[in-house]
């Protein structure tokens, strides 16, 4: 039933019209909104393509910028690449740029997987509460330990109650 709907694989849809009707079609859809000339989009379509094959649940599809100026001034979709995640017709969340995806252009598609696991828009069988790119500890964030200081601390109290 899902591969007469278009699921299991990456496509392009020609216009906004056809978004609608893609998006009334399927429960879950990812589309890609891309441009050309964005470089980001390119690595973007690249672990697309092997997530629409491993989650057929979901519809993956792939739509110009530049021939959907409506579509994209009534999703508020200022950052090329953007990943509208719908659910039932409507929109539930974006993937905006690469920020969601450890601030990286090689991530992996296990990441990418996750974080549309995070909004259940395809089945993710790992730790949701566990990014793959922490693992990695390429990045992320490094606290060391702070001295604790005070205003009125007792430490350098040169005043005597004594006077």
């Amino acid at each position: 039933e899902w591969l007469s709907k278009g699921h299991g694989e990456y496509r392009e849809i020609p216009s906004e019209r056809d978004f609608f009707q893609e998006v009334k079609e399927s429960k879950k859809v990812v589309c890609h909104f891309y441009r050309d000339t964005t470089f980001r989009c390119k690595i973007l379509d690249r672990h697309l393509v092997i997530l629409s094959k491993k989650h057929l649940e979901t519809k993956f599809l792939k739509l110009n910028v530049e021939k959907a100026p409506f579509l994209c001034e009534r999703l508020r979709i200022k950052v090329i690449p953007t990943l509208a995640l719908v659910k039932d017709g409507k929109t539930q969340d974006y993937v905006v740029g690469f920020t969601d995806l450890g601030n990286t252009d090689d991530f992996t598609t296990e990441t990418l997987e996750w974080r549309l696991g995070c909004s259940d828009i395809l089945n993710y069988s790992g730790n949701l509460m566990e990014p793959p790119f922490q693992s990695q500890k390429k990045f992320g964030t490094n606290f060391t330990k702070l001295e604790k200081k005070t205003i009125r601390g007792k430490k350098y109290d040169s005043d005597s109650d004594d006077d």
